[in-house]
């Protein structure tokens, strides 16, 4: 449900990395970040430092604000 949405997202220019968090390479980023429902959208920095967390499915224009709210305070 989730996928057409990040889609849009990237195609705003805003890089998306998807995660299975089924696969056992998946593990550390799990454990790192905490994930602990699904689907669970996070924006990091270059550095991997968590700036904002979403969990569950929220309409594309969510995702957007989140951005341009992290590019406006770095």
């Amino acid at each position: 449900m989730l996928g057409p949405t990040m889609e849009k997202v990237k195609a705003e220019g805003i890089t998306i990395d998807k995660v299975n968090i089924d696969e056992e390479t998946s593990q550390n980023l799990v454990a790192e970040y905490a994930i602990r429902n699904i689907p669970t959208v996070i924006l990091v920095d270059e550095s991997g430092k968590e700036f904002a967390r979403t969990v569950g499915a929220k309409p594309l224009n969510h995702y957007i604000e989140q951005y341009k709210n992290f590019t406006e305070d770095v």
